[in-house]
């Protein structure tokens, strides 16, 4: 079991990079507004998940509190950009 391990986190590694590279693609070429908040928040899914894959090849909990910020970071630009799109601003006078 613990030789297998290795082979599935370089993997996941692997194929979570390709999604952030898929969705960065898509982030630069979308065709609309709601296209490019979609791959952005694939990108910021795609890049959290890569921190905690490697916090778990390398053994440190330090990635688990950057994947931990990039999660929070992640949430509060999507709702501002999801406010962005539907009203115009963010901040309310």
């Amino acid at each position: 079991m613990t030789a297998l391990l290795p082979w599935a986190l370089w993997f996941a590694l692997i194929a979570f990079a390709l999604a952030a590279i898929c969705a960065g693609l898509r982030l630069l070429r979308g065709p609309s507004a709601e296209d490019r908040v979609l791959a952005l928040d694939t990108l910021y899914v795609n890049s959290m998940m890569m921190a905690l894959v490697l916090g778990m090849q390398l053994g440190l909990r330090f990635y688990f509190d950057i994947a931990l910020l990039i999660a929070l970071f992640g949430f509060v630009g999507s709702a501002a950009m999801a406010k962005f799109l539907l009203r115009g601003e963010v901040i309310e006078p």
